[in-house]
């Protein structure tokens, strides 16, 4: 079964389009968390945005870029803030919002963590990344 945003890619559902090119469309999120809320994706479905291609991935930032751009001229704001969750629809998805504050991307608590444990956690994922 599609997705509620490859149905809106193939007309089936309406959106408040903001950008669209032959790969990408970005579109106001209908349940907003701040004035701009903004969604962007590749028009192929995909579930993970880690399982994209390569140029999949940079060509869907390239593009959150430039919407990103325009969306800072019309919200006034310090910047906009980016943040992937990738849990609520399955196709990947950036979040695009105009911040003022870290507060505005909804980060909770930080999680205590000693220095030693960063060290660890660190030298595992370093040693899994391959370049």
């Amino acid at each position: 079964m599609a997705s509620i945003f490859s149905r809106i890619v193939a007309g089936e559902l309406p959106c408040h389009k903001i950008a669209e090119t032959a790969d990408y469309l970005a579109f106001l999120d209908i349940r907003p968390q701040v004035k701009g809320h903004t969604l962007c994706i590749p028009k192929r479905e995909e579930d993970y945005i880690f399982d994209l291609n390569d140029d999949e991935l940079s060509g869907l930032m390239v593009f959150a870029k430039r919407v990103a751009r325009a969306l800072q001229e019309v919200v006034p704001c310090k910047r906009i803030g980016i943040a992937v969750v990738g849990l609520e629809v399955p196709h990947a998805h950036v979040h695009l919002m105009p911040i003022n504050a870290v507060s505005d991307l909804g980060f909770k608590e930080p999680l205590q963590m000693t220095s030693d444990e960063l060290a660890a956690l660190a030298a595992q994922v370093a040693a899994r990344v391959s370049l």
